[in-house]
């Protein structure tokens, strides 16, 4: 560690961003509390089926103390949270996908999007699973057209309708014959990360591989 980083723990110490607690270990992404309580999704649980997609697997479920460390960090701004909670992503993807993958990218927000909140939530999620697992992380899609938030649908189906043709492969990409994986905050029907999984796999991708931190359906 350095100590600038020592420096700013000691000012700022880290908190769990589940409880608010102070962490005892600084570099730890959640408190012991936490990691005893938390609705971890083991085994098939995390998994779930995505269109154009060989795999999604996520490390929670969308529940207690999840709902409101992810609201914190996407609405209220709460960038720093990226770090424990992309770590915990980093964590279930060298569990689930032992075999690596070449490339990393995300589901990206639409400039307006990015404008209210000032930042892509699942960008910052992608870079710091990149990072803790020594893996590229290339910007890939951008979002073509701005659509209503995915959780303010209901219905499948209009959930769906949404996401179609809402985004749109980035030129130089590099994703011919390479293993990816896709970046998102949370599954819920998929639809998002089907159409990103779609257009990736056009792009030539062999296989694409889908991560979130938490899952909003079938969790039960």
């Amino acid at each position: 560690m350095s100590a600038g980083t020592a420096l700013l723990d000691l000012l700022f110490p880290p908190k769990c961003p589940f409880c608010h607690r102070v962490l005892e270990r600084p570099r730890d992404p959640l408190c012991p509390a936490c990691q005893e309580i938390l609705p971890w999704l083991e085994g098939k649980a995390g998994e779930r089926a995505i269109e154009f997609a060989d795999g999604c697997y996520s490390p929670l479920a969308y529940r207690d103390g999840v709902v409101d460390a992810i609201h914190r960090y996407k609405f209220e701004r709460t960038r720093a949270y990226c770090v424990p909670l992309g770590t915990l992503m980093a964590q279930c993807l060298r569990d689930r996908l032992p075999d690596g993958a070449d490339r990393i990218t995300w589901a990206p927000l639409s400039k307006k999007r990015l404008r209210q909140r000032g930042f892509d939530q699942a960008g910052l999620l992608a870079r710091v699973v990149g990072e803790g697992l020594s893996i590229p992380v290339v910007p890939a899609l951008e979002k073509a057209r701005h659509t209503q938030p995915q959780s303010g649908l209901e219905e499948d189906a209009a959930r769906r309708a949404n996401a179609l043709g809402a985004y749109r492969l980035l030129p130089g990409g590099d994703m011919a014959g390479k293993r990816v994986v896709l970046v998102d905050d949370i599954v819920t029907s998929g639809s998002t990360l089907a159409e990103c999984a779609r257009l990736l796999r056009e792009g030539g991708a062999a296989a694409v591989f889908c991560l979130t931190l938490a899952q909003a359906r079938g969790d039960r």
